[in-house]
């Protein structure tokens, strides 16, 4: 098995259209058959490490990874003061890149998740709705969803975030409970807020003494962002956990293997 580097971009059916790039790594078996994918969707930050550190885990596991900037096609670089309003408005971009994997000869176009961190986290919950698929319906859904740490008190909070009518397609929350954007049990409380039928698509994991973005190895940062402290705003810290960081890649590899098909 060999991984190959392309650096890549696409159009998106976001308004106004846009043209984001990405890194996609794809995998060349003994067989050459197509392996799985996953669409990689980085939070506020932009693309700061976290994606790569999933990204050589899922490859070596034989799943393809396109990890997007959707930041620099906005002309924005990173943090809460240049985002989007609102992670809908990139929804567009996960999808056009789950269709520019898809047509990857050595990607099986069946077989395709996304993950996402943060902000790529709420894109990644959203991209499971119902309502989120896009309109001409050419194009399947993703096969499955891992989200890490995005934001679990806005559901079926704020409006426009809802998980209530989801595509049936399983998911995995992982957050910690450390998170200045949540309550210690958070990710418990959104599901109980959730219809039985979208409770049993969702697997949830909490890390003990993780806050927000305990995968990102970078020096230790405060950010103030207002969707913090349950939507009151305020200051976030941001610390590398590693222990939190091993077990959610670990977790995130094994649970798209066991869905993909790896």
């Amino acid at each position: 098995m060999s991984v190959r580097t392309s650096y890549v971009s696409f159009p998106t059916a976001a308004t106004p259209s846009l043209v984001v790039a990405g890194r996609l790594n794809t995998i060349t078996t003994e067989d050459a058959a197509p392996t799985p994918g996953v669409v990689i969707c980085h939070g506020s930050d932009g693309v700061d490490g976290r994606g790569q550190f999933h990204a050589e885990a899922l490859n070596a596991a034989g799943i393809a990874t396109l990890e997007i900037d959707m930041w620099a096609a906005r002309g924005a670089l990173r943090g809460a003061a240049a985002r989007p309003r609102s992670p809908v408005e990139t929804l567009p971009d996960a999808f056009a890149a789950r269709a520019f994997l898809a047509a990857q000869p050595e990607v099986d176009p069946s077989r395709i998740g996304v993950m996402g961190f943060s902000w790529g986290g709420v894109v990644t919950l959203l991209a499971a709705t119902a309502e989120a698929q896009p309109a001409s319906g050419a194009e399947p859904g993703f096969a499955a969803h891992v989200a890490l740490y995005p934001v679990c008190w806005a559901y079926e909070v704020a409006p426009g975030l809802s998980l209530a009518n989801l595509t049936g397609a399983p998911v995995l929350i992982q957050t910690g409970d450390a998170d200045a954007y949540d309550d210690p049990d958070g990710l418990d409380q959104l599901l109980s807020r959730l219809p039985p039928t979208s409770r049993s698509l969702i697997r949830g994991i909490t890390h003990a003494g993780a806050g927000h973005g305990f995968d990102r190895d970078l020096p230790e940062q405060t950010i103030n962002d207002p969707f913090a402290h349950k939507g009151k705003g305020g200051p976030v810290r941001m610390a590398f956990h590693p222990q939190a960081a091993k077990a959610a890649r670990e977790a995130a590899v094994g649970f798209f293997s066991e869905t993909l098909g790896a």
